[in-house]
């Protein structure tokens, strides 16, 4: 009864969950261009699910799993998690193939969709983020316009059934293995997580600045997490307008939804107010933006270190994926077509 009064509340006054609000980009988070900066990456559609596999970066571009030197391997369906078992096999999830671990597809993964990361412990096991139980990958735009939280994450052991380890998220989106449990980030509640073994859920952070995806350790004890894209007050009014979010879904093609995106700046149609972006014929770098890129160093308590920017008026915008490995740091910059190569080191102290 009192949690209903203080959400009824809430929305009458504009505060607490109601709160338009986003956190600024401040202190470890102040905006930059190193990510726009950086030298030219490497060529490719829509990337993804950055991972090592015998000391070579491989990524997921559509229904092939790529490298620096060509196609490694393919599948039927699109690709959207990748990870490297303890033997050295890849693990492959793919859209409406279930999760293939060298090749083949043990029963117990067939069918799983939506399959957003993969993970292994330190005991071997194969941790599943599955971002909806309800919408597939493609859909993730609706699953946030209808406010879903139907996301699970799954452990899975050869020879058993997968177990739910932790539901009704709102769509994670990335996993970090660490020594006291797995870390989760979870994209539509804005904050990352951590299960243990047992399932017991502890926050890390919240009200984050954007909505994250890829988690992955640093050489400094700590993590690196990229944020896929930039919270804003619009989308923060939308979420709270549910007859304004059916008839633009009804209406308007999902392409130009107010929502989340991977990549702006490309047509006319998109729901943005140009006198907000422009002067004088320029965009301007701190304008409103549907996306951006953002890459953020995590120490070992999860306080920021440094970040790396892609602001309004760049191209390397949505990452979804970050990798760091002898020396270098990785990004898939799934918005701007690119895997960027960049120096983790320059912001360190």
């Amino acid at each position: 009864m009192m949690g209903a009064l203080r959400t009824l509340s809430d929305r009458l006054l504009g505060r607490g969950s109601a709160a338009l609000t986003v956190p600024p980009l401040d202190g470890a988070l102040k905006p930059n261009n190193r990510l726009e900066d950086a030298a030219p990456g490497i060529p490719a559609g829509a990337p993804r699910a950055l991972v090592v596999q015998g000391g070579r970066v491989l990524w997921a571009e559509g229904t092939q799993v790529m490298s620096d030197s060509g196609p490694v391997a393919e599948t039927a369906g699109m690709i959207t998690a990748l990870a490297v078992m303890p033997d050295g096999q890849l693990a492959i999830a793919a859209e409406g193939q279930g999760i293939a671990i060298g090749g083949t597809v043990p029963p117990a993964l067939a069918g799983l969709s939506c399959v957003t990361a993969l993970a292994c412990d330190a005991s071997g096991a194969l941790w599943i983020a599955v971002g909806s139980t309800v919408h597939p990958f493609a859909d993730w735009s609706r699953d946030f316009l209808e406010l879903r939280r139907s996301g699970r994450v799954l452990r899975w052991t050869p020879g058993s059934a997968p177990r739910v380890m932790a539901d009704r998220l709102g769509f994670p989106n990335g996993l970090l293995p660490r020594a006291d449990g797995m870390v989760v980030s979870e994209a539509w509640a804005k904050r990352l997580i951590r299960l243990d073994d047992s399932g017991r859920l502890t926050q890390l952070m919240e009200d984050l600045p954007g909505y994250p995806a890829g988690l992955a350790p640093s050489a400094g004890g700590g993590a690196w997490l990229a944020l896929f894209a930039p919270r804003s007050p619009l989308l923060e009014l939308v979420l709270r307008e549910p007859a304004y979010r059916r008839a633009m879904m009804a209406e308007v093609d999902p392409e130009f939804w107010i929502a989340p995106a991977l990549r702006s700046g490309y047509s006319f149609h998109e729901p943005m107010q140009g006198g907000a972006l422009k002067s004088m014929g320029i965009l301007k770098p701190w304008a409103p933006t549907r996306s951006s890129g953002l890459v953020v160093e995590l120490d070992a308590g999860f306080v920021p270190l440094q970040s790396l920017h892609s602001r309004a008026g760049g191209q390397r915008h949505g990452i979804t994926s970050v990798l760091e490995t002898g020396g270098v740091l990785w990004a898939a910059s799934t918005g701007g077509n690119e895997v960027l190569r960049l120096d983790p080191a320059r912001g360190r102290g």
